[in-house]
């Protein structure tokens, strides 16, 4: 059978490492697409050193990949939103079939890139968009088809999954291990996608449209990010039983969506709370199924590459296909997509981990207390720590019941106001994950 001619528009680390995994196994990808699998031309600025591309044809111009009439898959690797769009739409307007690794791309405009591929009758594969090489968009699309998905929740960004771990685990501030992620790789220059939580909130925005069958909608995620965090409130939630990671969750209520990426206390005993250094891990629960747990690299140039590659064997397996039967973008037909709400945060419910900086005077506990119960907040547990010596004060830790954050936001108001508590409370979500 005639090999699937594939363009690739990028050749940094992905690109780079979507042609190795090509070309070194391509006896074995054949057998599994059915044909060969080639790479017919590549767009590039600069030669990656890790890539022996020989005499495969390089351009400098992504458009000449589009436009060349030998080319049946675009590989978008370029990252970013404008270009990266224009080249997808670009593709799909030519009939090309398009594998891209670009959450931004997908998450933002994926609603119009996806009515567009179906217009033309073309597949838009994004596996690698989410989690690098953990199958986590096939196994929620495909593999968990028959479950009515409840709620999922990830560690999928490695860069403050790494910068969490050090801080638990070497007692190291936040900045500090921000310049090491930036030494070592895991960082940009300008941290600020993978520390504030846009970069998760993007593959979150993915991942809760292929769980409940709802447009992509990123502008309504929910973000908050780890800058703030200190090494105290690692160390008190350890000894609460818990673990701090930056989570992603999405929640099914009767309500709406919960869609919001934090910082999260997680029980010390699940298995996601043990997924450490630069790793992704991400849990599904479905109502046949149970609680499932997908984990591995969520970056870096192979593990992304095995992604991209698995969602090229996709496309080749189904080139023949009516494009009717093929497998939706978002899991669910098109037409079936829901208009269930995404929830705003006020409206989300959770435990909450709580910090109160108060004076050592006879009576604040009962002040917190009431104020708590004048709200309909439970209180799980609490803590009292020695006076510190350099101010005075005593911190006091607590954990609370699950209830609505619109509650919690107002006795923080009013825990604030009282003139035994210094400076502002700190409110970190809690989520068991049974």
């Amino acid at each position: 059978m005639k090999p699937v001619k594939v363009g690739i528009c990028g050749l940094g680390t992905v690109g780079g490492g979507t042609f190795n995994v090509l070309e070194r196994n391509a006896e074995e990808i054949a057998r599994r697409a059915g044909r060969g699998i080639e790479v017919a031309q590549i767009a590039t600025r600069q030669p990656n050193p890790k890539c022996n591309t020989g005499a495969t044809p390089i351009t400098a111009d992504i458009f000449d990949v589009v436009n060349n009439p030998d080319i049946d898959i675009v590989v978008e690797l370029i990252g970013g939103y404008t270009l990266a769009k224009e080249l997808v739409l670009k593709a799909i307007d030519n009939g090309k079939h398009v594998v891209t690794a670009n959450k931004a791309l997908i998450a933002v405009h994926g609603n119009e890139i996806f009515a567009k591929a179906r217009e033309k009758g073309v597949i838009v594969a994004f596996e690698a968009s989410v989690a690098g090489g953990i199958p986590v968009i096939k196994a929620i699309r495909e593999g968990l088809a028959g479950n009515h998905i409840n709620w999922l929740a990830g560690i999928i960004n490695g860069t403050g999954n790494f910068i969490l771990t050090e801080m638990r685990e070497k007692g190291r501030t936040f900045d500090d291990v921000l310049k090491e992620a930036q030494a070592l790789g895991y960082a940009e220059a300008d941290p600020t996608f993978d520390v504030e939580g846009i970069d998760a909130a993007h593959k979150l925005t993915i991942l809760a449209s292929i769980a409940f069958g709802i447009p992509l909608q990123f502008d309504k995620a929910y973000t908050e990010g780890i800058t703030q965090l200190t090494t105290a409130d690692v160390n008190y939630a350890e000894a609460l039983g818990y673990r701090i990671k930056h989570l992603g969750v999405a929640r099914r209520t009767d309500a709406g969506i919960e869609l919001r990426v934090h910082p999260t206390l997680i029980p010390a005993d699940r298995l996601i709370a043990n997924v450490n250094g630069v790793m992704n891990a991400v849990m599904v629960n479905g109502d046949a199924v149970g609680s499932t747990l997908y984990y591995g690299a969520g970056a870096g140039m192979e593990p992304t590459a095995s992604a991209v590659v698995a969602d090229l064997v996709d496309v080749a397996r189904a080139l023949t296909t009516d494009p009717n039967n093929r497998v939706p973008h978002l899991a669910f037909q098109p037409d079936s997509l829901s208009d269930h709400p995404i929830l705003p945060i006020s409206a989300c419910e959770s435990a909450y981990y709580l910090r109160i900086q108060a004076k050592d005077r006879p009576g604040v506990l009962a002040q917190v207390a009431t104020i708590l119960s004048e709200r309909g907040i439970n209180i799980e547990s609490i803590m009292q720590k020695e006076v510190e010596e350099q101010d005075g004060l005593v911190p006091v830790i607590l954990v609370t019941h699950r209830v609505i954050e619109q509650r919690i936001d107002d006795a923080i108001a009013a825990l604030e106001a009282l003139d035994d508590v210094v400076d502002k409370v700190v409110r970190i979500r809690v989520e068991q994950l049974n």
